[in-house]
């Protein structure tokens, strides 16, 4: 995760507590008057629309006063969904043996993207099996990655 996404997680993340739901992380997209700035939440029951609109009002307020971002942007509370994305290591290791999409920072052996099993997580490195090669992949090169839906 990018160090402002980070930064915003750690601002966030006791006010969408206090709802009682979990934040599992942030993504803001830069696209000038459409930027975007979308919170994953989640809830041992589920989420639903009054609860995204209820952390939007909670979290709206923090931002409306801390002015984090300096730009405009659009605010979006959402569940993870079928494809949900990851962002700790906490959230890869609940999901060893599935597939994912891994996006990373920096290059390994040339590429950025990798799709393949979660073998299994040692230390900080994430072990994904593609094409039947074993790839290591240090959780912080990491820039994006989400769980690919069963269908």
């Amino acid at each position: 995760m990018a160090k402002f996404e980070q930064k915003l997680t750690d601002m966030l993340r006791p006010a969408v507590e206090e709802t009682g739901k979990e934040l599992l992380g942030v993504e803001f997209i830069s696209a000038g008057n459409n930027s975007v700035l979308r919170l994953f939440i989640d809830h041992e029951n589920g989420i639903d629309v009054d609860d995204c609109a209820e952390v939007s009002r909670q979290v709206g307020a923090i931002l409306d006063v801390e002015d984090p971002i300096s730009s405009e942007y659009n605010l979006e509370v959402s569940s993870p969904g079928v494809d949900r994305p990851l962002f700790e290591l906490s959230h890869f290791r609940q999901v060893v043996g599935e597939t994912i999409n891994v996006k990373l920072s920096m290059p390994l052996n040339g590429r950025r993207k990798f799709k393949g099993i979660l073998a299994a997580i040692e230390n900080d490195t994430l072990i994904i099996e593609v094409d039947g090669i074993d790839y290591e992949l240090t959780i912080n090169n990491v820039d994006k990655a989400n769980l690919v839906a069963r269908l």
